[in-house]
């Protein structure tokens, strides 16, 4: 069986012919897309006019991109939970998850189905907003290298938060419980632990600087700024550290978080019977 053949699947096509049937699909694309447009264009016009109309130089794009960039992170780190964090608690609430548990399709399969599936959409949202980029370009400051950086970033921080969101789909009943601890955990993650490394920076006078630079390195938006402006980690990381860049950190945990989180929901799919009662089962059956 071929690559693509594994992954085609029922419970992927039911997925996609499900999410992007409807209007709302679209509609949802086109409005992101204004967003983001209107965003650019007034930044533009702000920096425009603030010059007295003398034009945009190399670094007014630059910062656009910074700023286009960081909003887009914004917008990802809010949705993907939402477009993940029922996809299997959705099919428990449904009484349907039962029925899918009985098919042929692995825990894997369906678990790997039900996280590319919701995030596809998102895909989509975020590669759509590349014209709005091309923008950047016809003014310079940034080259292809870290637009190719900054998509993929978006990728990771899409992927952990995606499962992140299955993982606790799968172990809550109910989709509000799922959804309010999903967007708790990464509240956790991503500003209350950069928050505990500032504080801990301030209290040591520096002292603890590369224990701040970790946890500094699990927020997306510093690692990001890594990417950007690699002197933003010599904040952080020093003498034997020189040269660790905050992203450095921040893919690994990342990619380990994703691991983790896809294997537990892997794991804890299917309800599994303790060791007494499978032996009852079997003298049942015998």
């Amino acid at each position: 069986m071929s690559w693509l053949q594994k992954w085609s699947n029922p419970v992927l096509e039911k997925e996609f012919r499900l999410r992007m049937r409807t209007i709302r699909s679209p509609l949802s694309l086109l409005a992101y897309l204004v967003v983001i447009g209107l965003l650019a264009f007034g930044y533009i016009y702000i920096i425009m006019h603030d010059r007295g109309g003398r034009g945009f130089t190399p670094d007014n794009s630059r910062m656009l991109f910074y700023f286009l960039s960081g909003a887009q992170l914004v917008l990802v780190c809010f949705m993907a939970p939402g477009l993940t964090a029922g996809v299997i608690s959705g099919e428990r609430e449904k009484q349907t998850l039962n029925i899918l548990l009985t098919t042929q399709q692995s825990s894997t399969t369906i678990i790997l189905s039900k996280l590319f599936s919701a995030l596809s959409f998102m895909f989509l949202i975020v590669f759509a907003t590349l014209p709005v980029y091309s923008i950047v370009f016809l003014f310079g400051g940034i080259s292809p290298a870290q637009l190719v950086a900054v998509f993929g970033f978006y990728v990771l921080v899409m992927v952990a938060l995606g499962s992140l969101g299955v993982l606790f789909s799968t172990l809550l009943k109910k989709t509000v419980v799922s959804l309010i601890v999903t967007y708790g955990v990464g509240l956790f993650l991503y500003v209350f632990v950069g928050l505990a490394a500032v504080f801990i920076m301030t209290v040591s006078n520096g002292q603890l600087r590369e224990v701040s630079g970790m946890l500094v390195s699990i927020n997306p938006l510093a690692a990001m700024i890594s990417i950007f402006e690699p002197n933003f980690s010599g904040e952080f990381f020093r003498n034997r550290w020189e040269g660790v860049q905050l992203w450095h950190v921040f893919v690994p945990f990342h990619l380990i978080l994703s691991a983790v989180a896809v294997m537990l929901s892997i794991r804890f799919l299917r309800p599994r019977l303790n060791k007494r009662e499978h032996l009852g089962r079997l003298e049942r059956e015998s």
